[in-house]
């Protein structure tokens, strides 16, 4: 996990802190040949400079959203954006998180993607990748 990350990690309550590492390791550990940073002030895993997957804190708890999960067909990815194709799910503890689902929707988040890296090129028109 980069410094970075940790650093983020760290500035969260302490159950927080757990479940964003849990999620951290996990994307870390599928998603080997992804890139992360915080950007825009959260952790984010982007493959080829395209923004896949990204957790948050808000109000609800952590939330794990991922950039084309509207088109993963996964009940649970129940919060869905209005404009784009995202998706996500909240966490309150680590004891909610099922692994093999968060591993599952990282293996799609490789094969449907939709090109966010090149939105504000096309004018927030987004294209599909995969």
């Amino acid at each position: 996990m980069k410094s970075e990350i940790q650093e983020y990690n760290k500035n969260q309550s302490a159950e927080d802190e757990q479940v964003c590492d849990f999620l951290a390791t996990l994307i870390d550990r599928v998603l080997i040949e992804a890139d992360s940073k915080i950007w825009h002030a959260h952790p984010v895993w982007f493959l080829d400079g395209n923004p896949i997957v990204g957790s948050s804190k808000q109000k609800k708890g952590i939330r794990l959203m991922f950039w084309s999960g509207a088109e993963f067909n996964e009940e649970q990815l129940n919060v869905r954006g209005e404009k784009f194709r995202d998706a996500s799910v909240f966490f309150s503890s680590v004891s909610e998180i099922e692994a093999s689902e968060i591993k599952r929707w990282l293996e799609k988040s490789r094969d449907i993607q939709w090109d966010y890296k090149n939105i504000v090129k096309r004018k927030g028109k987004l294209e599909r990748l995969k």
